[in-house]
């Protein structure tokens, strides 16, 4: 990791910084840009974490690319029964699933769907995860244990499989786990309950997938 220099002395951050850096921009910049509303009548904050925002998509993309990653990964691999190529092909299919529900299966694009998922999905679309029992129940747990998983217990209990992200880029995913902890938590406190910024918070998670996979892929160039 680089070294940074601040007045009060050098730091050698062991952490990939980006989620750090990424956060304050939006909640530094974005949160407070001026002109109130932006070019389709929402506030510039509230269109980046839109349903359909930039945020949405770009995570689309950066699943569906580390998906190709892990598959490459996986190919080319040579211990094809080994537990950490396995998990390359775990990563694989379950990439390119989230990209698909991240747009509901093209729905979104081509206005076409499956009208008998989408009469009982709670935001109307084709995808399973706003599924009532999914999106009421087992998503947000889903969230924490997974990214607790891979920010965390992967690294610390499993170093030696390389499928798992390393510590370095342990914020990508921590930040998540906290967010939807502290998000559900606040169902049970006297206040209001938080605002929900969860494509802000997933695009760390999207983002550190990517790294991750990335990362790999270039020891196969």
């Amino acid at each position: 990791m680089r070294e940074i220099k601040t007045v009060w002395g050098k730091i050698l951050p062991e952490v990939n910084l980006f989620p750090i850096y990424y956060l304050v921009f939006i909640y530094g910049f974005i949160y407070i840009l001026p002109y109130g509303q932006s070019f389709i009548g929402l506030t510039w904050f509230d269109w980046f974490r839109s349903e359909d925002g930039p945020l949405e998509w770009l995570q689309f993309f950066e699943y569906l690319v580390a998906s190709f990653f892990s598959l490459i990964i996986f190919i080319r691999s040579k211990r094809k029964s080994s537990i950490n190529t396995l998990l390359w092909l775990v990563f694989c299919i379950f990439l390119f699933l989230i990209a698909g529900e991240e747009i509901s299966w093209g729905e979104r694009i081509t206005g076409f769907g499956i009208e008998s998922i989408s009469e009982v999905n709670i935001q109307g679309e084709t995808n399973f995860h706003n599924l009532p029992i999914f999106h009421n129940y087992l998503l947000d747990p889903v969230f924490e244990i997974g990214c607790l998983l891979l920010g965390w217990f992967g690294w610390r209990r499993f170093p030696k499989l390389d499928a798992l992200p390393p510590k370095n880029l342990s914020l990508f995913f921590l930040f998540v786990a906290l967010f939807y902890f502290y998000f559900d938590i606040s169902w049970a406190s006297t206040t209001e309950q938080i605002r929900n910024d969860q494509e802000i918070f997933e695009f760390l998670l999207a983002s550190g997938l990517l790294t991750h996979c990335w990362n790999n892929f270039k020891k196969f160039l």
